[in-house]
């Protein structure tokens, strides 16, 4: 009697299940991405002045180095994000009646980023107190190569080029914290920048 109790038993327990189960109908959606969480350091900065022709506040968690490929040019540098995998290179340039040619490259380079980009976004940088002057420049879409460079010249004497690439082929949609993150920093950098 008990067995047939626990048999009944089972049988309505299988039968419930096999009703609950076919209740749905198949999802044959694709689920949709899930990208890695990404820890963003505490905002601080700190004075570089160890450059001869500029200083400049840049995070705490970044390492200003010399650019390993132009040991000859004191005043380009590379700030590493290592935490990103990414990083903002600085060039510094005389000016000598050349600021025209400097401008053009610039245009040049942001020229050769429009075929992967999906938007581009300027907006001028006037500092008349520091005599910085300047444009940053912002660019969506899937792999560009710097979603953000910028120059800052005093029109007179010197010219700093500025953009931020990352070790891999980016995805913004991903990377758009980062990049958010990372273009208030920039935006520091700029703002705090002096020439010497």
């Amino acid at each position: 009697m008990m067995k047939n109790k626990i048999n009944i038993s089972l049988v309505a327990l299988a039968i419930a299940l096999i009703v609950v189960s076919c209740d749905r109908e198949p999802n044959y959606l694709p689920k949709p991405r899930g990208y890695f969480r990404i820890d963003l350091p505490e905002k601080d900065y700190t004075q570089v002045d160890t450059i001869e022709r500029y200083s400049f506040e840049c995070p705490k968690y970044a390492q200003v180095t010399p650019d390993p490929y132009s040991p000859n040019e004191k005043n380009w540098v590379n700030i590493e994000l290592p935490q990103f995998k990414g990083s903002i290179h600085l060039t510094h340039k005389p000016v000598n009646d050349n600021l025209g040619d400097y401008l053009e490259d610039v245009h040049t380079m942001v020229t050769k980023h429009l075929q992967k980009a999906s938007g581009v976004r300027d907006s001028l940088i006037v500092n008349e107190e520091h005599q910085v002057y300047g444009m940053f420049i912002e660019m969506d879409g899937k792999g560009v190569a710097t979603p953000m460079q910028f120059y800052l010249t005093d029109s007179t004497h010197n010219f700093v080029r500025g953009a931020l690439y990352f070790n891999f082929q980016p995805n913004n949609d991903s990377m758009q914290p980062v990049i958010n993150f990372i273009r208030e920093d920039i935006n520091h950098l700029i703002n705090t920048f002096e020439w010497k």
